[in-house]
């Protein structure tokens, strides 16, 4: 039995290397693919895939200083297409996004844990458009997405009530909050609001997996997909026990609360929810079930992570930058006073306040390299060769770190977004942290909100500070962790009142927007 398993692989290995000549004797006659690194027969470039623990985004970057601004990479028969100027990213994936906008086939993520029926995975496809076309009906505008400022108002009152309590759990704070607002208004569903929510615990370690399991060439099997099939008593097959565990933790987060609305509808409950709304225009066939399901998952999937990863990057700054909350602070109190909390009505008459909005997506974005889009069709590109199938991956996190573009680029300054004396406002950040063409977030207004509320309220009623041990202040260290979704590292603080007067603000807030009983024992029905 050893002997055969050994002969499916080395097989696999002559089949791809077969596929690969093949593929190379069809586009001889056709212009050579983008520039970079030699690779050995048969895997290609695996060596030069980024290694474990290595901000993707800068291991890429290099790639601009030896190859130019588009290279490739070749990986068992994969190629891999690295674009390090926004302009080709633009060409590319905006302008010609009718061939470039699918995804590329992940085995691990997509078809063993069970992501290819979410939208970030989706190829492009009537499935995917389907998914456009259902969330753009709930936030697909301005108007639309104003629906939802009270409840965002209330959430990031509660979020500031428990940072008072407890300002040592800031990132458990703020990912219950991101989380509570999500599974509002995506499912109805009231989460806890003084312990562990079973649903965005559920929903935060489906997203943990993700981002770990979507990362190109993390896992063999989508080099290799021939892996999938190898017995799970093989050596080396532990990824296959990883992915039937990574994929009940996602069909629970999937399937539970779509029964949760379901029952709710059947008790003549008024839920208001995204699902709801799907529900009573139809959902008795397969494909109707299926969309119905992932449409309001996708809210959860496209908005969570994102939105966490960018308020832990403003607590961050503020506490290396305190120049900028001093600015902000100043502009808070001669706009709003002290008498009150900043609202979204008032984001027009506080330009620090939304240039720091623009700075903390430019600072980090959180998504460094993207999503990886998928050519349908064999394009040319600045005379190079990009053939169909063909991975395209936008370097964001140097398009927004670029020195020519951004002067100083490591260092947090709104002032770069205003105009003044002698200042032209730099290139707005939102134009590529959010994505391209057609795969651009549809979630980016509701995020844009919630970070806006989050910066303006915590600065009108918060310090924030470097942490002091031994009587001396503790510098953090600025890392950010690699991943498709990149959080800051692990970092301390100390969060205060700016003032008694500030504090008792907190303390009413709980007044205006009470406490209101979880869902969470209906979740588990």
């Amino acid at each position: 039995m050893a002997l055969s398993i050994l002969t499916l692989i080395v097989g696999g290995f002559f089949i791809l290397f077969a596929v690969s000549i093949l593929s190379r004797s069809k586009n001889a006659s056709k212009p050579q693919l983008p520039p970079g690194p030699r690779g050995f027969p048969l895997v290609g470039n695996l060596n030069d895939l980024p290694k474990p623990g290595v901000l993707e985004a800068h291991h890429w970057l290099k790639h601009k200083y030896l190859y130019g601004p588009i290279s490739s990479v070749t990986v068992m028969g994969q190629t891999l297409v690295i674009l390090n100027e926004p302009r080709l990213a633009f060409e590319l994936m905006e302008k010609r996004s009718a061939i470039h906008s699918s995804r590329p086939r992940q085995v691990f993520a997509g078809e063993m844990v069970g992501w290819e029926d979410s939208i970030g995975l989706s190829a492009y496809n009537h499935r995917f458009r389907t998914y456009r076309k259902n969330m753009s009906r709930i936030i697909g505008s301005k108007g639309l997405a104003s629906q939802f400022n009270a409840l965002q108002e209330a959430e990031v009152g509660h979020f500031l009530l428990h940072v008072l309590a407890k300002p040592r759990d800031l990132i458990e704070h703020i990912r219950k909050e991101a989380g509570t607002v999500i599974l509002k208004i995506a499912y109805g569903y009231t989460a806890e609001s003084h312990k562990k929510d079973p649903l965005i615990e559920m929903a935060g370690d489906a997203m943990e997996n993700f981002g770990r399991a979507a990362v190109p060439g993390a896992f063999m099997v989508d080099i290799m997909p021939f892996l999938k099939h190898v017995p799970d008593w093989f050596p080396g097959t532990g990824f296959k026990q990883t992915a039937r565990e990574w994929g009940t933790a996602l069909t629970d987060v999937t399937e539970k609360p779509y029964a949760f609305v379901k029952h709710q509808m059947t008790q003549g409950q008024e839920n208001g929810s995204f699902l709801s709304q799907l529900l009573e225009q139809g959902d008795s066939g397969a494909e109707e079930k299926l969309t119905n399901k992932w449409s309001p998952m996708s809210l959860y999937t496209a908005g969570m992570d994102t939105t966490v990863s960018s308020i832990s990057c403003f607590f961050l700054a503020m506490t290396v930058f305190p120049e900028v909350q001093k600015k902000a602070q100043k502009e808070l109190d001669r706009v709003i006073g002290s008498e009150r909390l900043p609202t979204c009505a008032d984001r027009e008459q506080l330009p620090y306040i939304d240039a720091t909005v623009k700075e903390v997506l430019r600072w980090h974005p959180v998504a460094p390299m993207g999503l990886p889009h998928t050519s349908t069709k064999d394009d040319v590109c600045e005379g190079y060769f990009i053939p169909k199938g063909s991975m395209l991956f936008a370097n964001v996190w140097h398009f927004t770190h670029d020195p020519e573009v951004y002067p100083d680029p490591t260092a947090f300054k709104p002032e770069r977004f205003l105009a003044s004396d002698g200042h032209v406002p730099e290139p707005d950040p939102r134009d590529f942290v959010f994505g391209f063409g057609r795969r651009i977030c549809p979630g980016k207004i509701l995020a844009e909100n919630a970070i806006f509320l989050n910066i303006a309220q915590t600065l009108a009623v918060f310090n924030i500070s470097k942490s002091v041990k031994n009587g001396k202040e503790v510098e953090p260290v600025i890392e950010f962790e690699p991943g498709v979704i990149s959080q800051p590292a692990p970092f301390e603080n100390l969060i205060k009142p700016r003032s008694p007067r500030h504090e008792q603000l907190i303390r009413s807030i709980e007044e205006v927007y009470p406490w209101q009983k979880s869902d969470s024992e209906m979740l588990a029905l």
